[in-house]
């Protein structure tokens, strides 16, 4: 068996797309057993979603190594049975179907409880199980948006800028693991089993600490004029002589002082916290003076916040990129399919474990529970299970 802190651990994860997927991907990092349960149809629609390397989803890729998949039509009667057979078996069940769906199929947490009094069930969705809007359809845009995260990204006076990150699915996905993980150690304690409900517009808006503690301080300056925002010139980005981006972020005393000198220029010493345009102007100027090399060569050794923004190509040139194992290839020999680490990875695992194809795992998953060859054929020809080839 695995040392790994969740070794022994099965996790039933009927979610798909991002939030779901992304927290049981951590979870299988840290030596969970996880079985992916997918329809027999599609599966995980992220499967159906370029780009693709080879036929395959490059998201599927990126968020499922190392699970398991089992394909159960949930709809029908024999097949919810077997999933609740399957779940006496999990300490965990995590699902992102709209509120009231997993009731409605028989799979709820009531109905898993009963089966498994232990169990730890995690209900990821939109706007949370209550609330007068727990039944609309959402994505990340718009979740990051009613948070008050999208008003603020970008400049003053344009588009809001939409973030490259989906911040409200991952947000929920990484407090739906942290929940899993409180609720686990509990249930080892106790054990008793706990239901979860995260939703991903509370995950975003509580990620807007600092924003919200501005804002009730008396700051009122909207997109581009929040202190970490835009407002100051010691905290912001500006455009090198050749086109590129560099980034300051000198809020201590002794970072912008350093930075001044370095730049020989005291005369912007008492500019730090400016909000006057004209001061603003100086530092566009000074920053334009310079190329990105000259800039990288220029700030060599230094240690005041500031840097050239890097493309993704110089992310994973990265030094301490590299040495941190932040960039692993998934795939021997194959750039294109990468593993991105995470703080809580196992640094000894160099390479990754693989996808599971849609139902790859449904006869050795389902066989442990006793099912036979004969009565898997009979389920898969009524349409029950589906196994993969």
């Amino acid at each position: 068996m695995s040392d790994k802190p969740l070794a022994g651990v099965r996790v039933l994860d009927l979610s798909r797309l991002l939030p779901g997927p992304y927290c049981t991907l951590v979870l299988a990092d840290l030596g969970a057993e996880v079985v992916k349960v997918e329809d027999t149809e599609g599966g995980d629609y992220i499967r159906a979603m370029g780009p693709f390397v080879d036929g395959e989803s490059s998201y599927f890729l990126a968020l499922n190594p190392g699970k398991k998949s089992v394909s159960l039509n949930l709809k029908a009667p024999a097949g919810r049975d077997l999933f609740l057979r399957l779940a006496a078996t999990a300490r965990v069940v995590v699902e992102s179907f709209r509120p009231g769906a997993v009731d409605r199929l028989g799979i709820g947490y009531e109905a898993v409880r009963a089966v498994n009094p232990g169990v730890v069930y995690c209900s990821i969705s939109g706007y949370g199980q209550d609330g007068p809007d727990r039944d609309l359809a959402g994505h990340d845009l718009d979740f990051s948006a009613r948070a008050g995260i999208l008003g603020l990204c970008g400049r003053p006076g344009e588009l809001p800028t939409i973030p490259p990150v989906q911040i409200a699915d991952l947000s929920s996905a990484l407090f739906a693991a942290t929940g899993i993980l409180a609720a686990l150690r509990e249930s080892d304690r106790t054990g008793a089993g706990r239901y979860l409900d995260i939703g991903m517009l509370d995950s975003a808006l509580a990620l807007m600490v600092m924003p919200v503690a501005e804002h009730f301080a008396g700051e009122r300056g909207g997109r581009g004029r929040m202190p970490l925002s835009g407002k100051h010139p010691c905290y912001n980005v500006y455009r090198t002589r050749d086109g590129r981006d560099i980034s300051l972020a000198a809020l201590e005393r002794k970072f912008w002082e350093g930075f001044c000198r370095k730049v020989g220029r005291d005369d912007l010493l008492p500019l730090q916290f400016s909000e006057r345009p004209e001061d603003f102007a100086l530092f566009e100027a000074l920053f334009a003076s310079r190329t990105a090399a000259e800039w990288r060569e220029f700030l060599a050794g230094t240690d005041f916040c500031c840097g050239v923004v890097p493309t993704l190509e110089e992310v994973f040139a990265d030094p301490q990129v590299a040495a941190r194992d932040l960039v692993l290839p998934s795939r021997p020999g194959d750039p294109r399919v990468t593993r991105l680490g995470h703080p809580l990875r196992d640094r000894t695992e160099q390479g990754r474990r693989p996808c599971p194809g849609h139902g790859q795992h449904t006869g050795e998953v389902l066989g442990e529970i006793g099912l036979t060859g004969p009565e898997l054929d009979a389920l898969e020809a009524a349409g029950v299970v589906r196994r993969g080839r």
